[in-house]
């Protein structure tokens, strides 16, 4: 069970994300789109499902968005009405700003039934409108269903600017959060500084450590590149060039990423930090849909080799 290896703590958690369906699709669409989740999450053998709650992040930057913002399905709905015949876990995340806190707790009153894992995502810029915060969410949480297995994001990169997202973590676990999913990783430096003064802090101050899951996302193309560092996701620059030289930006990506969890992994085994993966599949592109799967496996193949 998911939620009995997150609260034990173990190393090796593995997890596989999607994006729910456009709305814009018709009802035949999203059932035929459901079905090839379905065939393709039930083929996996992960731990867990991670449902996106996409937030329109144009207000975070001055930048022009690489790509145009089309609404998702809700991802409570999505999993309860189209994958019912999945057997997987899920971990639902929710951006608590979308959502009045009526309809908040009228949901987390829906989770003493489903059992389902959450994930609350705060705002995207100080400028957003928001109907609850993220720590009033944790306080409806608290107050509802205090047993749901919550989960909260780290963002490694943040931490080699503001050199305190150990310290959002801590914070964060005291709300209640038992794991954490980073944002997709590509800058090792900054994930291993992080996990570094996370096990410090917590040694110093006699914390456990709760899994900090890694997400990783092949990428397919230079637009896709752009793409991603338009949402914050740190690229180094010797990488980007590396990518874009390669003749094969998708191969190289499911390569880099490996090698990046792998030393993550065994840092974590070292530092004592039980680490987990989160492997992205948000595209629609069956190469990028094909390469998210042989990630996945190879990083199947360092967790059982590392045990």
């Amino acid at each position: 069970m998911l939620t009995d290896k997150i609260r034990n703590k173990e190393n090796g958690i593995i997890l596989y994300g999607i994006t729910p369906p456009k709305v814009n699709h018709t009802e035949e669409e999203i059932r035929d789109i459901a079905k090839r989740h379905i065939d393709r999450i039930s083929a996996l053998d992960v731990d867990g499902l991670v449902l996106y709650d996409i937030q329109d992040e144009s207000d975070r930057t001055d930048e022009k968005r690489p790509f145009p913002f089309i609404k998702t399905l809700n991802p409570c709905e999505y999993s309860k009405n189209y994958l019912q015949e999945l057997n997987t876990p899920r971990i639902v995340y929710r951006a608590v700003g979308n959502y009045t806190p009526e309809r908040f707790t009228a949901w987390l009153e829906d989770t003493k039934q489903s059992q389902v894992h959450s994930v609350f995502v705060g705002a995207a810029s100080h400028e957003q409108q928001n109907n609850i915060t993220l720590k009033e969410a944790y306080e409806l949480k608290k107050e509802v269903n205090n047993n749901l297995c919550l989960g909260g994001i780290a963002i490694p990169e943040r931490h080699t600017k503001k050199h305190d997202e150990h310290l959002r973590v801590f914070s964060k676990k005291n709300s209640s959060c038992e794991y954490f999913i980073t944002q997709c990783v590509y800058d090792l430096h900054a994930a291993k500084t992080f996990l570094t003064d996370y096990a410090k802090y917590a040694k110093e101050n006699n914390y456990d450590m709760v899994p900090i899951i890694f997400t990783l996302t092949p990428c397919g193309s230079s637009k896709t590149l752009d793409f991603m560092k338009w949402l914050g996701i740190n690229v180094p620059n010797y990488l980007e060039e590396d990518l874009k030289e390669s003749g094969d930006i998708l191969h190289e990506s499911v390569k880099l990423s490996r090698d990046i969890f792998e030393e993550l992994y065994k840092f974590g085994l070292k530092k004592g930090i039980p680490v987990g993966c989160n492997i992205e599949s948000v595209a629609i592109r069956k190469a990028e849909i094909e390469a998210s799967i042989e990630l996945l496996d190879e990083v199947k193949d360092i967790i059982k080799n590392n045990k």
